[in-house]
C-alpha cells in the first residue's frame, strides 16, 4: 500500500490547474503590436534612408554591405520571424539560411554572423510562440474546446509532457517540424511562461545556429540550402492544403456527405 500510494503521489498530474488562467489577451496583443512596431518603424526610416524596397535587400544582398543595411536586414528578419506561428504557418528556415549567406554580408565573421543570426532569430520566434501560447489559452475558455482536457488522450499526453516539460520544449524546437503539438499541449496544460520562454529560446538558437553555421560554412554555396529549406517547407505546405482537400472531397468512391465542410 506504501508502494502504491507513493507512486501515485510522484505521478505527474493529467490536468491543468483549476481556475482562471490569469492571462491577458488584450495586454499581450498590445505587447505583440508594439513590438512589431518596434521593429517596422526602424526597418522603414532605414529603407526610405536608403531609398530601396525590402525586398532589394536580399535579392540583390552584395549593394548592401554596411552596418546600416545589415541592421535593416535584421530588423525586417526579425518582423517575418514574429509573424511566423500555427495561425501564420510561415516558413523560417530558409530566410535564416539566406541570412547567414556570404552575400548578404552581415559580417565577414563565421561567429559573428551565427550568433547575429541565431540570437535575434530565437527571439522573435520566441515572441510568435507565446502569441501562440496566447491564442491557444483564449480559446481554452470556451468550454466546447476545454473539453479536450477530458479526454483519455489528453490525460496520458498531460502525464507524458508534465514529465520533462522544459526538455520537451526545447527538442521540440530543435527539431524542424510541420505541427509543434507540445506548444499546444504546454498551453493546454498552463506550463508557466517563463520556462515557456526560455525553453523556445534556447531550442530556436540551437536551431537557427545549426543552419547559419552550415550555411556560412558553405561558402558561395550557402544558397542551396537556403533553396532546399524553401523547397521543403512549399513541398510541406502544399502536403498540408491536399490532406486538407482530400478530407473535404472524402475518400474514392464514396459521395462527398452532403453539406460536408469541415
Amino acid at each position: 500500500m506504501a508502494t502504491s500510494s507513493t507512486k501515485t503521489a510522484d505521478a505527474p498530474p493529467a490536468r491543468a490547474p483549476d481556475g482562471p488562467d490569469r492571462l491577458s489577451l488584450k495586454g499581450w496583443l498590445a505587447f505583440y503590436a508594439g513590438w512589431l512596431a518596434a521593429l517596422a518603424a526602424p526597418a522603414a526610416w532605414i529603407l526610405h534612408r536608403l531609398g530601396v524596397r525590402w525586398k532589394d535587400l536580399f535579392v540583390d544582398p552584395a549593394r548592401f554591405t554596411d552596418p546600416v543595411h545589415a541592421v535593416g536586414k535584421l530588423l525586417i528578419f526579425a518582423a517575418y520571424l514574429s509573424l511566423c506561428c500555427t495561425f501564420l504557418p510561415l516558413p523560417t528556415g530558409w530566410l535564416v539560411s539566406a541570412l547567414a549567406t556570404r552575400e548578404v554580408a552581415l559580417s565577414e565573421s563565421f561567429a559573428v554572423t551565427v550568433l547575429l543570426v541565431a540570437t535575434v532569430g530565437a527571439a522573435a520566434s520566441t515572441v510568435a510562440n507565446l502569441h501562440d501560447y496566447h491564442l491557444f489559452t483564449w480559446m481554452l475558455r470556451h468550454r466546447r474546446i476545454a473539453r479536450v482536457r477530458e479526454t483519455r488522450l489528453y490525460e496520458k499526453s498531460a502525464r507524458w509532457f508534465a514529465r520533462q516539460p522544459f526538455t520537451l520544449l526545447v527538442v521540440f524546437n530543435i527539431v524542424p517540424i510541420p505541427v509543434d503539438v507540445v506548444r499546444m499541449l504546454a498551453a493546454t496544460y498552463r506550463y508557466p511562461l517563463r520556462p515557456f520562454a526560455a525553453a523556445n529560446f534556447a531550442g530556436r538558437w540551437v536551431r537557427y545556429g545549426v543552419i547559419a553555421a552550415v550555411t556560412f560554412w558553405m561558402g558561395d554555396r550557402g544558397w542551396l540550402i537556403s533553396a532546399a529549406l524553401l523547397a521543403v517547407a512549399v513541398v510541406l505546405g502544399l502536403g498540408r492544403v491536399g490532406a486538407r482537400l482530400w478530407r473535404r472531397a472524402g475518400k474514392p468512391g464514396k459521395a462527398a456527405p452532403s453539406g460536408g465542410s469541415m
